[in-house]
């Protein structure tokens, strides 16, 4: 996002900025109509999934209900996955954020569900970001860790002038030449989108997207584990 400004100068210079004022409200456009219309779309989505929801809970346990309702909570999670993407961080406001409470917060949580996942963190690693899109990346990179480990270990630190967040799993891994495209939109090692095995290939689009928004930058590479290891820097 620019700031207003009066195209000035050279003829040139004036029909270039007028240009870019002209693409920039576009680009504008264009972003607000897409999220209006998913938003509309997940609106819409929800009404019959409630319903679905309801009747469900009338039938009782039988086994066949209980795959339906299984079915049912994954549509919820991929409409919701499709909203966070396309609303990105939205109007939310920058604040100061504990980053080691948030990701132990996180961690604690796998843990309560069964998962082996170790957290530890040193110095201040207090950070302006906006909290729920915070929250939501590292969510979903852990969430992604323990999905295909079954140990995860997570560090925290100060370096310089940057916060370093690694997370690291025993699963196995994601070769080298793919490392750039699992970041991309809706894509996925698992070429049969089974939700059960890799959610819907947005988890870490939406990461990149928060870590480079913040002015950070998220790698990725062998862990010791003997899986993966996602780096993510954020400046301080």
């Amino acid at each position: 996002d620019v700031s207003e400004f009066t195209p000035s100068g050279a003829a040139e210079v004036r029909q270039a900025a007028a240009a870019f004022i002209v693409m920039r409200e576009r680009i504008r456009r264009f972003l607000s109509q897409r999220t209006e219309m998913l938003a509309g779309i997940s609106h819409d989505l929800r009404t019959p999934l409630t319903r679905m929801k309801l009747q469900l809970a009338m039938l009782g346990d039988r086994p066949a209900v209980a795959g339906l309702k299984s079915d049912v909570a994954d549509m919820e999670r991929m409409v919701d996955s499709y909203l966070a993407f396309v609303r990105g961080e939205g109007e939310e406001t920058p604040e100061p954020v504990d980053l080691a409470r948030l990701i132990g917060d996180i961690a604690a949580a796998a843990r309560r569900e069964g998962h082996a996942v170790d957290f530890d963190s040193d110095g201040d690693l207090t950070v302006p970001l906006r909290p729920q899109a915070a929250k939501r990346c590292f969510d979903n990179l852990i969430n992604n860790a323990v999905r295909h480990g079954t140990k995860v270990e997570v560090r925290a630190a100060r370096r310089g002038r940057s916060a370093e967040i690694t997370i690291d799993d025993n699963g196995p891994g994601i070769p080298p030449h793919a490392r750039e495209d699992v970041f991309k939109p809706f894509f996925r090692l698992d070429a049969s989108r089974n939700v059960a095995t890799g959610g819907v290939g947005l988890g870490l689009t939406i990461a990149r997207d928060f870590v480079r928004g913040h002015g950070g930058e998220i790698t990725l590479a062998d862990s010791d584990l003997g899986g993966l290891r996602a780096r993510i820097k954020l400046p301080v």
